[in-house]
């Protein structure tokens, strides 16, 4: 059984649990960002971002005292592969599904044709 958390911990545990939210969102906008945009410098600050999203977690699992039983440690790497993970494999199904519908789309027009 889990150890309930510490009323002194309980503005860590608050604020490190909005600091995953924060970071997540941060590293999955940045990374799609600079995919989309064909900017390979800002994939530096989405893992950097990461980085600080890696950070929270363990802050938060100290302080929720997950890192006690096996099972919710694994449940915290788990989370923390997964965030690392979820956005390469996202982007990789979104162009693998639409290249085709994009390359015919831009073969059949002929914008800037006279006729």
């Amino acid at each position: 059984m889990i150890q309930p958390v510490q009323l002194a911990d309980f503005f860590t545990v608050f604020f490190s649990a909005a600091l995953v939210i924060l970071f997540g969102a941060l590293y999955a906008l940045l990374f799609a960002y600079a995919r989309v945009k064909a900017l390979p410098r800002l994939m530096h600050l989405a893992y950097s971002a990461y980085a600080g999203l890696f950070v929270s977690v363990l802050v938060l699992g100290n302080a929720a005292n997950l890192f006690q039983t096996l099972f919710w440690t694994f449940i915290v790497i788990l989370m923390l592969v997964g965030y690392l993970l979820a956005p390469h494999g996202i982007w990789h199904l979104c162009t693998g599904t639409h290249a085709d519908d994009h390359d015919s789309d831009v073969n059949d027009r002929k914008i800037f044709q006279q006729p």
